[in-house]
């Protein structure tokens, strides 16, 4: 069998999120009508001379190519989710895309606080009518896909990933008379937060909140003569879209590093063992999809059983999809 061959139909390692076709189809979506209100901008920009509305439709090109890496993650995670070359499936390059979505957002953030200090210091000329219009077109816009990206069941907030691996070393593994290990594949679909819906919504969300923001500013300026008010609300704006970037970079990051996604449900796992009169050597919790998290549990006991029958302790505990059990005998004492 070639290691790009899918793995046997009793054991597949498919973590994809329950939703994920449909985040997918709604994604590209989104990457379409970003696209055409780009180029309109760019277009009709260079058409009437106003470089406001050329550099407006340059800056949602980023947000374009961030929601196209979303979109393509999704693909790709989808089309191989059955290749064997992923140890752990495909589950978990959502969160890659949202950690490169999230730098290209702190990128963003930072363009746009460098140009309002300009314009702070070297104001320009703005034509306020039409700027308005352009900025309330581009508010529709990301209204539109703000909707269309939203998750029905409330998780675009942010979920903290604390804590490093999580290790029990209390016993050396040097018996291993019940010493095999055993699989178990449950289908705990969930809805554990697909972080790359969240990285594609927190786009849009930036732009439509950015776009607020100068509603505001060329309001203030067309009416009270506050043009020091566009570049202040573009640096403000700035500093949001960098704290919400940097959330983004930790949560998503956090799953990259198999950081341990759920103590209660570590807790949990080594309660029920311990009722079972097992005492948890070593145990490893990790998501591997949205809604998925995979455990490999080392335990030791006076009285080994089969690693079915501790796994079988295991099979109802929400998103706890894969799980791998190593039974250890208890060394006796001389």
């Amino acid at each position: 069998m070639s290691a790009v061959d899918s793995f046997p139909a009793q054991h597949q390692h498919v973590f994809l999120g329950s939703e994920h076709d449909r985040h997918e189809r709604r994604t590209w979506l989104v990457v379409g009508l970003t696209a055409v209100m780009m180029v309109a901008e760019i277009v009709a920009g260079t058409v009437f001379g106003s470089m406001a509305l050329v550099a407006d439709g340059w800056h949602m090109s980023t947000h374009a190519a961030a929601l196209g890496i979303a979109a393509f993650a999704y693909r790709f995670a989808r089309q191989h989710a059955h290749d064997r070359r992923f140890s752990f499936g495909t589950g978990k390059l959502g969160d890659l895309a949202a950690f490169a979505s999230a730098l290209l957002l702190m990128f963003i953030a930072l363009a746009v606080a460098g140009e309002s200090a300009l314009r702070l210091y070297s104001p320009i000329a703005i034509d306020f009518t039409q700027a308005t219009a352009i900025a309330v077109l581009g508010l529709a816009v990301n209204l539109a896909s703000a909707w269309l990206l939203r998750d029905d069941d409330g998780h675009h907030h942010s979920h903290n990933h604390g804590g490093a691996g999580h290790h029990r070393h209390g016993h050396a593994h040097d018996h291993h008379d019940h010493g095999d290990h055993h699989h178990a594949h449950h289908s705990h679909g969930g809805h554990g937060g697909d972080t790359n819906l969240r990285a594609a919504y927190m786009h849009v969300i930036a732009d439509a909140f950015t776009s607020v923001l100068a509603i505001v500013a060329l309001l203030g300026g067309r009416f009270y003569g506050w043009v020091w008010l566009d570049p202040v609300m573009g640096i403000v704006g700035a500093g949001v879209i960098a704290h919400w970037s940097v959330g983004l970079i930790r949560n998503s990051g956090a799953v990259l590093l198999d950081t341990v996604p759920d103590e209660k449900l570590a807790e949990r796992i080594g309660e029920r063992l311990a009722a079972e009169g097992a005492e948890v050597a070593d145990l490893h919790l990790w998501q591997v999809g949205p809604g998925h998290r995979s455990a490999i549990v080392s335990i030791v006991t006076g009285e080994p059983k089969p690693p079915a029958t501790y796994k079988a302790l295991l099979a109802d505990l929400p998103t706890l999809s894969h799980v791998t059990v190593e039974v250890n005998a208890r060394p006796i004492a001389a």
